[in-house]
């Protein structure tokens, strides 16, 4: 049974335009994972242990630390910088602050640098896999413990690294919403002072 060429036309429409949507829907999980996987973009990886091997050979790791627009949390590195040799596992702090007199929710996003480090930099443990609310006044010290895979030293354009930045951008999100019901219907989140 052949259909007309109006109803074949509006047909081939719809499904470019859901193809299209599908496409568009799956792409930023699609690049995130790519991102991951590759290192692409200052991605790392995220490991359960450290390495087991640690090279004599050492690279130098930066801590950089930022806020969003309009986010009025303070935040730095302890340590703007650590030496470790390539495999073993390092410690880093970085410091929040909420000066302000309401709780305030937030989530970090974060990059490597150089770019072709990304993939060799891997995570243990880090404050930016979770959200993170700092109260009025709050002051916290929050650890990311990694390492640098000893492939490193392998790839073309990543060997020559000889210090890699580890940056992280907060941003303000929402609160949770059990701390949000936890506010009393004639308290607003914006004026609460404890």
């Amino acid at each position: 049974m052949a259909m007309d060429p109006k109803t074949k036309t509006v047909a081939q429409t719809v499904s470019l335009v859901l193809v299209m949507g599908a496409l568009a829907w799956a792409s930023v999980p699609f690049y995130d994972w790519f991102c991951r996987v590759t290192g692409f973009g200052g991605a790392t990886g995220v490991a359960e242990v450290a390495s087991d091997e640690i090279l004599d050979q050492t690279i130098k790791v930066r801590f950089d630390a930022n806020v969003e627009r309009g986010m009025a949390w303070e935040f730095e590195p302890v340590d703007a910088e650590i030496e470790l040799r390539i495999g073993e596992q390092g410690l880093a702090f970085y410091e929040a602050y909420n000066p302000t007199d309401k709780p305030i929710a937030g989530q970090a996003s974060y990059n490597v640098a150089p770019f072709s480090a990304g993939g060799y930099f891997n995570k243990i443990e880090c404050f930016c896999f979770t959200e993170q609310v700092l109260m009025p006044g709050e002051r916290v010290q929050m650890p990311v413990s990694f390492f640098v895979d000893p492939e490193i030293v392998d790839d073309p354009e990543a060997k020559f690294a000889k210090r890699i930045t580890l940056s992280y951008t907060f941003y303000e999100i929402d609160l949770p919403e059990d701390m949000q019901a936890a506010l009393t219907p004639d308290q607003d989140p914006e004026t609460t002072v404890n």
